[in-house]
Formats: structure tokens, sequence, C-alpha cells
């Protein structure tokens, strides 16, 4: 994603070269897909995403539907022959998740089909093959492929366990080069893991750019595997859990209890194990777990030979998610679990023992995973059978699927939303205290682990001086790190902090940029969050060339504290609630009018008061998985610290030069955002939505999304940056506000809202319109925070306002009264 830099005084771009791009002066201008599937057309709105115009190829159909028959076409016409490919993009629209950042990137994706359109192949840079996963069909599409290609251009396989080298056999010189595995996981767009896989002849210099373009551009974490069946994630993942099936089955356990205990409990997903199975689909399964079976021997065989129970699941179209049951269902309102032994459903259950719930009272995974895994209870006794042949397979794996145990501990963590790999759990538990109970019980350890243990390494990590370093082949060596990634856990132990308070902390992050990063419980903003945004900006003057507002917690910031503000109006406290409003405001001016840039870098939930930090910056980098909004309405009141003004000014500022400005159409779309509580899916939604200007950015990488804040920071201050110049705002006033109004009250004339609903509309309606002045009335921005403040107190002292902050803070959604 090219990162673009802007200010209140200039409007330019920068795009940085990314190390690949700058070394070895090649670039991906246009790329192909062939296979339009779940996966291939989710890797082209991935492509789309990012900017790149992509071609979508697939099978010619050789029946006409009934709807084409009706309408007259042939299996000739363009329309038909292009329809599963057109098809595909359609269903992009309408997928959830949603695989594309806007809804607008559709226009880069162009629908062909194999027979017509092979020849645009010689105009593309990389081309993806995502077709079935058939060794046969795979070579006839790349037998294809190759008489049409450019030279120089990359191909490569989304293969999910087919040997790379096998797929290469017999093409030209040129392709056997440029040709490797790129495995993604689908989802494309939101899930981390890139693997990919050279072959012995991939030209080491296009393995380097794909893995920096990957990373870079493409915003995975990419892990180099070796041609072995299923690479690293699928190998290990699809192993651990058809050993937990195993042991689910040897220690009578049910479904629901082994999925209560392998869940966030020891730092995997929600979806734990069952239910992960059935987000992915049964036949799926099978057959990520049936090619391996095919291509190994010996206990590890048995061990990925599918379970009678589970082909039959498949046989009845029993697939999960996508068939409606499962491994669980729903019968009326209540979700129930498979008995595996009956296949028939009943209540679903939760493993409940002593160990669980003294893990619950340890504080970070590690803790958790040893009060659990060493309990001699049916859930210790559960999660060690586990654990314990999952860390022996994975050290036996070791130099096979990869070089190194960080390889594989990422693609855990990147591939299967693990908390930690294999190798930083087993850590967590005690290496040499776990091999002594693995060795007790007959387990054999691979010699390279008792090597390891008897040379004095008694942990796979260690930290020294900051730095992390991993066991290898005798020794530590340091974990190389891309300078885009700053760790603000690192920066703090090493550098300390400038200052801090049980809200915020003040970072130094080097070159002359400091970083303000929220970290109350949520992230939420209150007096101590306030304070520490009024000290950055002071210090930044003073001594910084620039201040990013960023952190690395699970969200940026959720907004206020609610329940802060909800005490305070129970107690009838208006007169400290009215302060605090009034600060928040004060704060978020500051931010707006500081003499140096101050860049925030929003990611995940960026919601009401987050969002409201946001918009008075002077340049937001955002993350692609950005979700903002002011959702205030939902709890049943307004913004309160400026976003009203902000959002409106941003709607002013995004017209383009010389369009007569209707201020009525703008302040239509601000009502509309605010009293509907619109909030973006991705941080280019948030652009369409005008929370982010055009010269905003995002970051498809998280990782670096606080590298390039801090790029953007001191772009700004090079350019000689100054505070905006204080303007004032025309507004629709009186006039304005009735139309603003007529929507709303439509609405619950038709039942849609509520009364209730009606005067919080009126309150956004009346900010946003400007008070009682005449359409196009200019006025100052202080006037409007007044406004906004007296509406914000007007709304948090009603009883179904606080009953609504009430319900959201009891049951974690909104109350409609």
């Amino acid at each position: 994603m090219n990162i673009f830099f802007g200010s209140k005084m200039n409007e330019y771009s920068f795009k940085p070269l990314s190390k690949g791009e700058t070394d070895l002066m090649r670039q991906i201008q246009k790329a192909a897909v062939l296979g339009s599937g779940v996966m291939g057309s989710g890797i082209a709105a991935h492509l789309a995403n990012i900017g790149i115009p992509t071609l979508l190829l697939d099978i010619v159909p050789r029946e006409l539907t009934e709807a084409e028959k009706a309408k007259g076409l042939t299996l000739e016409d363009k329309q038909v022959r292009n329809r599963i490919s057109g098809g595909a993009l359609q269903k992009l629209l309408k997928q959830k998740p949603a695989p594309l950042a806007s809804k607008k990137n559709l226009a880069l994706i162009e629908a062909g089909n194999f027979e017509d359109d092979m020849p645009k192949l010689k105009d593309v840079d990389w081309i993806i093959e995502v077709v079935v996963e058939n060794l046969e069909i795979k070579k006839k599409v790349f037998t294809n492929v190759d008489q049409y290609r450019k030279q120089g251009s990359i191909v490569s396989s989304n293969t999910s366990g087919i040997s790379v080298e096998a797929m290469a056999e017999g093409r030209s010189e040129d392709f056997r080069k440029h040709f490797l595995g790129t495995h993604f996981f689908n989802p494309p767009r939101y899930l981390k893991l890139l693997e990919i896989i050279p072959t012995k002849e991939t030209d080491p210099e296009v393995l380097s750019f794909v893995k920096t373009f990957g990373e870079d551009r493409l915003g995975k974490g990419v892990v180099e595997a070796k041609d072995t069946p299923n690479f690293i994630g699928n190998r290990i993942g699809t192993y651990g859990l058809l050993v937990t099936v195993r042991e689910m089955l040897k220690g009578g356990y049910s479904v629901g209890e082994v999925d209560s205990v392998t869940g966030p409990l020891i730092g995997r997903a929600k979806s734990a194990t069952f239910r992960t199975l059935d987000v992915v689909g049964l036949d799926t399964f099978y057959h990520v777990a049936n090619n391996v079976y095919e291509q190994v021997d010996g206990a590890e065989k048995e061990v990925f030979e599918v379970p009678g129970f589970l082909k039959e699941m498949v046989n009845r179209g029993w697939l999960g998610s996508k068939s409606g049951q499962g491994f669980f269902a729903k019968q009326g309102k209540e979700i129930v679990e498979l008995d595996p032994n009956t296949l028939e459903y009943g209540p679903r259950k939760k493993l409940k023992t002593a160990s669980v719930e003294a893990s619950k009272q340890q504080k970070g995974t590690a803790n958790k995973m040893k009060a659990l895994v060493y309990a001699d209870d049916r859930a210790g006794q559960l999660l060690w059978s586990v654990f314990s042949p999952v860390f022996v397979y994975s050290a036996e794996l070791l130099g096979t699927i990869a070089d190194d145990i960080v390889s594989i501990d990422n693609a855990m963590k990147w591939g299967f939303g693990w908390e930690m790999g294999p190798f930083e759990s087993w850590d967590a538990i005690g290496l040499e205290k776990s091999v002594a109970k693995m060795e007790a019980e007959g387990t054999v350890v691979p010699a390279w682990i008792k090597e390891m243990i008897g040379n004095g390494f008694t942990t796979f990590y260690k930290v020294d001086n900051g730095v992390k370093y991993f066991y290898s082949n005798g020794e530590y060596k340091a974990i190389e790190v891309n300078p885009k990634i700053i760790n603000l856990k690192q920066v703090k132990a090493e550098k300390g902090v400038i200052k801090q308070n049980a809200g915020a902390s003040l970072i130094d992050i080097g070159d002359g940029v400091a970083l303000l990063e929220f970290h109350s419980p949520n992230n939420s903003i209150g007096l101590d969050v306030i304070q520490m945004i009024n000290f950055a900006v002071d210090e930044v003057e003073k001594n910084y060339k620039g201040l990013v507002i960023g952190n690395q917690g699970k969200n940026f910031c959720v907004g206020a504290n609610l329940a802060m503000m909800l005490m305070e109006a129970q107690d009838d406290n208006y007169f400290e609630l009215d302060m605090t409003v009034r600060q928040f405001q004060q704060a978020m001016m500051k931010i707006k009018y500081s003499a140096k840039p101050v860049v925030a870098a929003p990611h995940g939930m960026s919601l009401g008061g987050g969002a409201e930090v946001c918009l008075p910056a002077a340049h937001i980098q955002a993350s692609m998985e950005t979700y903002m909004g002011l959702v205030e309405v939902g709890v049943g009141l307004l913004p309160g610290g400026g976003g009203n003004k902000e959002l409106y000014i941003k709607h002013l500022e995004g017209l383009p030069n010389g369009v007569q400005i209707d201020l009525q159409q703008v302040a239509n779309k601000v009502f509309e955002s605010i009293a509907t509580a619109k909030t973006s899916t991705s941080g280019e939604e948030a652009r369409d939505n005008n929370f982010l200007g055009k010269f905003d950015g995002v970051s498809v990488n998280g990782d670096h999304l606080l590298y390039d804040a801090k790029q953007a920071a001191l772009h700004l201050y090079n350019s000689g940056y100054t505070a905006p110049a204080r303007k004032k705002v025309p507004v629709v006033g009186e006039p304005g506000y009735a139309t603003l109004l007529l929507g709303a009250e439509q609405m619950r004339l038709s039942g849609f809202i509520s009364e209730h609903d009606v005067e919080i509309a009126k309150q956004v309606a009346y900010v946003i319109a400007g008070g009682k002045v005449p359409y196009g009335t200019k006025v100052d921005e202080d006037y409007l925070l007044n406004l906004e403040r007296e509406a914000f107190l007007k709304l948090v002292a009603m009883p179904k306002t606080q009953q609504r902050m009430q319900h959201m803070l009891v049951k974690g959604k909104p109350l409609r009264n």
C-alpha cells in the first residue's frame, strides 16, 4: 500500500520503496489469479486491496443456466463464458468477513476465462495458480501459462500441500527460475501467514523479492517452508487437531469439554478445536489430513488417518458452518454438540476441574498453561496428552519442514492464531521438567533436544539486553527483526519512559519522535489519558520533531470511560462531567493546533473517543484493519470530544477543489454517519466515510504501523510543518436543522426508531447544524464545541440514556428503549 502523507498546509504524496523493490528494481504492477473459488477470489481481492489490477480467470461453462436461456444467451456470449469468475466477483461483495477493504476495489479485478484470456498473461508480473488440488490438473494449467507468460514474470502456486517441485517439472528454464509456492491462508485478507516454498531451481533473487513483497506490500508474516506434505502450518496444525480427536475418544471427553479448555485458556483462538474444524469445513480438513496420510508411513501415518466417525460426518454432508451442522449445530436457540460415538446431538458441556479454576486466577498464558498441564485431573490429563506429542512432533520435523524453530512457531501463530508456537509453549511449561515427565512415560524425545539440555541450554528462547535469541545447532542466535517493526515493550525496556501514569505513557521511539501509548483498561479515555495528552503535546513542542499516538494493544481505543461517566451522572455530578468533557475537548484542540505534527496510528476498534483522538491529528496512519466510527448514540449519547465538528470539517475538506459546496448535503452525510453509528470495516472504508482524508495513510502490515506513523511525522516535520490556521466553519443553521430532523421523524413514524432515538437525533442534528443561526453562517470551533458539550450533558442526564449506558456495561450490547 502506498503510504500517503499530507498536512494542513501542503498537499503531496510520498511512496518509500521497500528494500526488495529498491535493490531488485522489480515491481508487481499487474497480477493474474487462475481459479476463482473462495481462495482464488480472496487472493484477487487482497491484491486489489493494495491497489494492484488483477485478472481473475476460471474455466468456461459447458452448459447454460436456465436464467441464461431465458435471456437468449448462448455458450459463445462473453457473459456466459466469464460466468464463473464473474459470479465470484459478485460474491466478494456479499461475503463475511468482507474480502474487500473497500467495495470500490472490485473495479481493479477483471473477470475472464482460461480459453479466451490466457494471452493477457503477457501483461502481468505475477501469476498465482489457485485451481483444484490435483497435480495433473495443475501441470496442465502451467503448461498453458508457460506458453503465454512473459519472460521474468513470477509464477506461483497456492497449493496447500502438493509438491512444488513436481509442478515445475517439464517447464521452461525461465519458468522454473521464477516459480515457487505461495501458500496463503483463508481468508487471505485477514490471516497473516504466507508460506513461501522455493524449489531447487527458484532464483534466489525471486525468492528474496517475494518475501519482501509479501511482508511490505501484502502485509503478511512470511515464513519460508520446505517442499514437504502440507508445509509447516497445516502439517503441525492438522497433527495437533487429530491428536486432540484421538485423546478425546480415548479419554471419554465430549466435544464441548475439549473446546472449553483448548481455546483462550491456553492461548488459542476462541473457536478452540472443534469449532475451528466447523469453520474450516470438515471436507477441507479431511482433504488436508489425507494428503499427509498418503505421503508418510509408520506411526505418523496412523495419526493422520481420519477417524471413522469424521469420515461418516463428511459422507452425510455435516461439513460444519457451511452446511449448517458439524461438531456443533443450532437447535432452536440452543447450540448443541455432537456425540462422536452416536452421531447424535446433545447439550453442550464444559470441563470444570480444580486446575481450570486455578488457571483462571493466573496472569498470562504461560502461567495458565503451567497450572493446567501438570494437574492430575481430567483437564490436566487431556492437555498434557495433547501438548506432549505436538511438542515432540514439532521437534522431530525441525530441518524437514523448516530450518529453524522460529519459522515453525511463527507459522502456528500467524496461520492458526496460537498466542505461542510449539517451542514457545514448551518453554512456557518448562523444558527440563516436561522432558523428564515425557521420558518417565516412555516417550522418545528427539536426540537434539536431549543434547541441547545436556549442554546446558534449558530454553529454546532467551532475551539478553532487549535482544531475543533462539536455539540453533548448539548456540543461541539473534532473531532477525525487520527495522519496520517497533516493539514498544522492548523500547520501554531499553529506554524507559519519558513520563507515565495509570492511563498512558510517553515514550521516545527515536529519531526525534515521541509516542503516546494508551494502556488503560480497553485503552479507554479518562482524566489520566487526557492529562498525558496535554503533557505529551507540550513536551513534543519543546523537545521533539513530532508525536505519534498509537499502541500495540488489541484495539487502539474503544472510547471514553463509560463507567466513570455513568457513575458521575447517577450521582448528579454534572459539574464534574462538564469539566471532564471540556478538558477532553481542549486536549483534542491541543492535538489539532500543536506546533509539531501529531500523527494518530489507529488499529482495530477505534471507536467514539478513539476516533475523536484521530480526527484532529495532522495525519492519520491507519492499519488496514481499522474499525473507526463515532458510535456514542449506541449508549444514548453523542460525541463529546469534538467529533461532530471534526467529522463535519473532514467532509468539507474532502470536497474537490472548485466544486460549489452544498452544506446541506455535507450536514446530511455527517448526521447519517453519527446518528447511525456508522463504523468502517477497514482503514480504506474509513477513508470512504471521510474519517481519513485523501492524504492520510493505510498500513497493510499492522506490524509496520508505528514505523509508518513515525515516518509520516518525520516527513511532515522535515517539510516545514506549521500548525493549521484557525478558520471559521460554515454551517446549515436553523433551516438545515429542520431538514435533518425530517428524516428522523419519518423513521419514528414508520416504527424504526424509538422516541428516545428521536431525542438523541435532535441533539446530534442541532450540533451539526450549528444551532439557531441562518444558513451559511460561519462560526468558530469553540462555539461548536460549546453546543456539543451542552447537548452531551443534556443526554447523559436522561434516565433512558443512563439505562443504555448501564446495559452496555453489563451486557456488552446496545439497548433500544
